[in-house]
């Protein structure tokens, strides 16, 4: 081989790796669908729409959050007892965490020290030291029935937990890891969620036909009123505008937009299916929902409000997201 054939050959092989690692660069994240009957996660291409492998993890995964420095996406496995932490752009397994006790829900501390998780069986909200790389358990807090989903202020004081099966709100101090109060909520309270301001609270009732809204004002929760929005309201996603928030109506089988700056519904989606847990995507005009009695991903267009596919994954769809997503207020 000349020596022209060889900077030629070396030449090529370069650019070949360059365009091949810029192409993986700049290939969209997956999408991540926790398939709650199954024990694993669907990956899902958002440019083809397939799904393109199946991580197992453990027993019934639900909810999943990303590790403050974004480098981790957590599987908390309820009946496993555990947590997978998976890359959130390569989907590879990274490790598992076990001895972590019915991690139903789970939630970082916007201050990134704290690591909280709601035990729906067993009755308890779990209070862990983030370390940014460990957990050790600070607090275990006996909360009342079935407490099912988190939200933390934005200063990181507060954490409100939702009582499934007690039909309550509970307060609880982070600083001194103590529950501070106890309120009464609209039937089978689910998911719960904040106002940037840190003024409002929304709690979806999935055994109601509309969301609780609580002043925040005083330091206890106050209710206002119970905007309707339809039967079995329950999961939360904001759009990203600080501006809106979706809630999803099980029973109802649609996804309606509330403004939280009016406290008024102001747009309706369909939820085929059982529609749960959403996510929307970095653009603003996506929304990704676990279609949960039919084995689906289902993808809305926001400005058409119209279904534009589904993808089929696992047994019960619960938890659904992706590190390429919209703000989360």
């Amino acid at each position: 081989m000349t020596v022209s054939v060889r900077i030629f050959a070396r030449f090529a092989l370069c650019t070949l790796l360059f365009f091949g690692v810029s192409c993986w660069a700049n290939r969209p994240a997956p999408v991540f669908v926790l398939n709650s009957l199954d024990g694993n996660v669907s990956v899902i291409d958002p440019l083809t729409w397939q799904e393109t492998k199946r991580i197992p993890t453990g027993k019934e995964p639900h909810h999943l959050y990303m590790t403050p420095d974004e480098k981790s996406v957590i599987v908390a496995n309820a009946m496993g007892d555990s947590l997978t932490f998976i890359n959130p752009r390569t989907a590879e397994v990274q490790r598992t965490v076990t001895g972590i006790l019915d991690p139903y829900q789970l939630r970082f501390s916007p201050d990134m020290k704290w690591f909280v998780t709601a035990a729906n069986r067993l009755n308890h909200v779990d209070i862990y030291r983030w370390d940014g790389q460990n957990l050790s358990l600070a607090k275990r807090i006996p909360t009342g029935k079935t407490p099912s989903h988190l939200w933390i202020d934005s200063k990181s004081t507060t954490v409100w937990v939702t009582m499934q099966d007690s039909n309550e709100l509970v307060t609880i101090d982070l600083a001194t890891q103590t529950l501070r109060s106890r309120v009464a909520t609209g039937p089978m309270p689910a998911d719960v969620f904040g106002t940037p301001d840190d003024k409002t609270l929304l709690v979806g009732l999935t055994g109601g036909e509309g969301v609780d809204v609580y002043d925040l004002n005083s330091g206890t929760p106050r209710k206002i009123r119970t905007l309707p929005t339809g039967k079995g309201a329950h999961a939360f996603r904001a759009l990203g505008d600080r501006k809106h928030v979706l809630v999803s109506n099980r029973v109802a089988n649609t996804i309606s937009q509330i403004d939280y700056s009016t406290m008024q519904v102001v747009a309706e989606f369909p939820g085929p299916s059982g529609p749960d847990c959403m996510e929307v995507m970095a653009d603003g005009k996506t929304i990704l929902l676990a279609s949960r009695w039919a084995r689906k991903l289902t993808v809305i267009d926001i400005p058409s409000r119209k279904v534009v596919r589904q993808v089929p994954v696992g047994k019960s769809p619960h938890g659904v997201w992706t590190i390429d997503h919209a703000g989360r207020q």
